[in-house]
């Protein structure tokens, strides 16, 4: 990229070209345009925690590549990954619409908002906010729309091996081509101090699909991202 573009870019560029470099074969980006993409439009409104840099890299990516009609994530808190994809689908002109649900408030968790519930996206235009449990309200959607395009879940609640198998194991078995991303999944030693559930729970899911399906990984460090696609 020239300097006179990254220029021009920096003071008002309002449409990012598409990064997806293939289509319908290998995974692959530019990601020149998708760095550009997060320095200037994610970065400043959702800042690099929980989602560091390759996280949101990879979140860019997914959402480009597949181009979903469709987007669910659970566990919304204040909606920062709901933000993110809503700015993706906004800067790349990806119609596609954004299903962030959380617990409702009588259900007690230590990380649940209360009032701050999805306060990041709250009253845009793209995204519905639901109070339900993530998986069976999505699939609850998913019957009544009949979409015909492609379907992204992101799974980022409870970490637990249990929660992670369970809700992947649903979501795949409901939707077999489904694109699916996982938070949390960073893999450390058995013995280490991290939770090493989310990544033994994606092993254990796809052996038993017998390795129908793709992952890549973030694995530089802490939290840790999957991706699972077909």
């Amino acid at each position: 990229m020239t300097n006179q573009r990254i220029k021009m870019s920096l003071f008002g560029r309002k449409k990012f070209e598409n990064p997806a470099k293939n289509s319908q074969g290998e995974f692959e980006v530019n990601n020149w345009i998708t760095s550009e993409f997060i320095v200037q439009k994610l970065v400043p409104v959702v800042g690099v925690h929980p989602f560091p840099l390759d996280e949101l890299s990879l979140m860019t990516a997914t959402v480009c590549r597949f181009r979903p009609e469709l987007i669910f994530e659970w566990g919304t808190n204040i909606g920062k990954s709901a933000r993110i994809f809503l700015e993706i689908v906004n800067a790349f002109e990806i119609p596609s619409h954004i299903h962030s649900i959380d617990l409702p408030d009588e259900v007690f968790h230590n990380e649940h908002p209360k009032n701050d519930r999805g306060k990041l996206v709250r009253g845009m235009k793209g995204v519905t906010l639901h109070q339900a449990d993530g998986v069976t309200r999505a699939l609850e959607i998913i019957a009544q729309q009949k979409p015909a395009g492609k379907l992204l879940f992101l799974v980022d609640g409870d970490h637990s091996y249990e929660s992670v198998y369970k809700e992947l194991a649903a979501i795949l078995d409901a939707q077999p081509d489904a694109v699916v991303l996982l938070h949390d999944t960073f893999y450390q030693v058995p013995g280490s101090n991290y939770n090493t559930g989310p990544h033994d729970a994606i092993k254990a899911v796809l052996s038993a699909r017998g390795n129908a399906y793709r992952t890549i990984s973030t694995q530089l460090g802490l939290p840790g991202m999957t991706l699972v696609y077909k």
